[in-house]
């Protein structure tokens, strides 16, 4: 049985260096947590078969009670109060380490402050885009887990209604009208399962983040740079570097984000559209579906999560597929890059760590880190980190070439950006004539006006009544 949530298997892509040491997310094995009951819950075993042996009642009403919550839902596509719920207890439980959550105290609060303040100032004169972020703010993982939720959900509903659609069109036409209680409870289950998996992965990867950008989305609220400082500091805790140090270069980073979704008002829709175009493409094995709904016991929910793990849904191997996957990565590379070098040309200077912070970054990316991870667990998606670094060389060379101004102008407009092909000829891309599109809108404007203008003297209404025929109406 496979171990990515959702039955997900990586798009057709070569493998890249390190994919070997990627963590395995968490909460697979387990979903309905009936693996604490005595005589069940593991491997397909009947839960209820705990009722025959020495059993905790206390248990049996927990898995009573998670049961009742998968099949009474009524919402969307997924369960996100279940989702919420799961995610929270995750963190409650701490890392492998050991490392447990714990409020932020106030001179944490006030490192992060000052350090995102000071990040503004050095990113002052590595960037034309002024400051995105109007507060910082320093957060728990429970924290962030709050504060991300809403931007999981729009990642994730797009597939999840795909494959939660899938699940009640399985049975015949005629057969859907009578079997309308079946389908009503596999969408319940679906968005349980769905609900269960998201829980875990937002959870674990809580554990890990350093901030509201890592997998070059913006998680968090708009304008709020945000940093964690429990895994700020296992993130530098091995790295011989000050820990003021490693804080102000990930602050360097939050803040480099938070500047361009602020002053790219088109990127954010633009991301998302990607996924959700990304999710159309995905195909839903119905032969699959179908064998496990005729086996389907309401009394055993984890048949049909063992179906869900088992390759049900898939990317679709068509060239539309492939073009939304090159789109997305593309986007999301150019993104981090943009980062990457902006970043490097703040601190370069400044901090006598920031190439090996940069290296370390660059490696926890290219090792599959944890954002990685996660938002492949999520929509089926995995970044690749050659990417990242081609990206970042182009947006290096066109800052020394054109000039700050010069290379934040490409994102005034999404086609101005480099594409995919792009990434593999830098020189060639930083060297071309490129569009100005203000230009463009100033000529095809006055294009337009002449075109009008046209029109009225072949009307008959020319430079000396044409005006003043319009403003007094049309003639009785």
């Amino acid at each position: 049985m496979s171990d990515t949530p959702f039955g997900f298997g990586l798009p057709p892509e070569e493998p890249d260096d390190g994919d070997e040491g990627k963590k395995k997310p968490q909460g697979g094995a387990d979903p309905f947590g009936f693996g604490g009951l005595p005589g069940g819950g593991q491997g397909g075993d009947n839960p209820f078969a705990a009722m025959f042996g020495n059993f905790n009642p206390a248990d049996l009403g927990a898995a009573f009670q998670q049961l009742g919550q998968m099949l009474s839902y009524e919402g969307g596509p997924v369960n996100w109060d279940m989702a919420q719920q799961i995610a929270r207890q995750t963190v409650a439980q701490g890392t492998s380490d050991g490392t447990k959550d714990a409020s932020v105290g106030p001179a944490e609060r006030t490192a992060v402050e000052e350090a995102v303040r000071l990040a503004d100032l050095w990113l002052d004169g590595a960037t034309s885009l002024p400051s995105g972020a109007g507060t910082a703010v320093a957060w728990s993982r429970a924290e962030w887990v709050e504060a991300t939720l809403p931007a999981w959900r729009q990642l994730v509903d797009p597939v999840a209604e795909r494959v939660g659609t899938a699940m009640g069109d399985v049975l015949p036409q005629e057969m859907q009208a009578m079997a309308g209680p079946l389908i009503g409870m596999m969408r319940s289950m679906g968005g349980a399962m769905f609900g269960q998996q998201i829980g875990h992965a937002v959870g674990a990867l809580a554990g890990e983040v350093v901030g509201s950008t890592d997998v070059g989305l913006p998680l968090g609220p708009p304008g709020k740079a945000a940093l964690l400082p429990l895994n700020v500091a296992a993130f530098g805790r091995d790295l011989s570097v000050p820990q003021d140090e490693v804080r102000l270069y990930l602050a360097l980073r939050e803040a480099a984000h938070q500047r361009l979704f602020a002053h790219v008002p088109w990127l954010r829709s633009h991301l998302f559209g990607a996924v959700e175009g990304y999710a159309r493409g995905i195909k839903v094995d119905t032969s699959r579906l179908e064998d496990a709904v005729s086996q389907l016991d309401p009394s055993n929910p984890e048949q049909l999560q063992e179906a869900l793990q088992q390759g049900m849904f898939q990317p679709e191997d068509t060239p539309e597929q492939k073009a939304a996957l090159a789109r997305l990565e593309t986007a999301l590379a150019l993104v981090e890059g943009w980062v990457d070098a902006v970043v490097h040309a703040a601190a370069g200077s400044r901090l006598t760590s920031a190439d090996a912070l940069r290296e370390t970054l660059r490696r926890r990316r290219a090792s599959g880190g944890p954002a990685e991870q996660t938002f492949a667990t999520l929509i089926g998606l995995e970044l690749r980190p050659r990417r990242l670094r081609d990206a970042s060389r182009l947006w290096a060379l066109l800052g020394d070439v054109r000039g700050v101004e010069g290379r934040d102008a490409l994102w005034e407009h999404p086609d101005m950006l480099p594409t995919a092909s792009d990434l593999d000829d830098p020189d060639g891309f930083v060297h071309r004539e490129h569009l100005d599109f203000s230009e463009l809108d100033k000529m095809l404007g006055e294009a337009a006006g002449g075109a009008s203008r046209e029109r009225r003297d072949e009307d008959g209404n020319g430079e000396d009544g044409g005006d003043g025929d319009r403003k007094d109406g049309p003639a009785a």
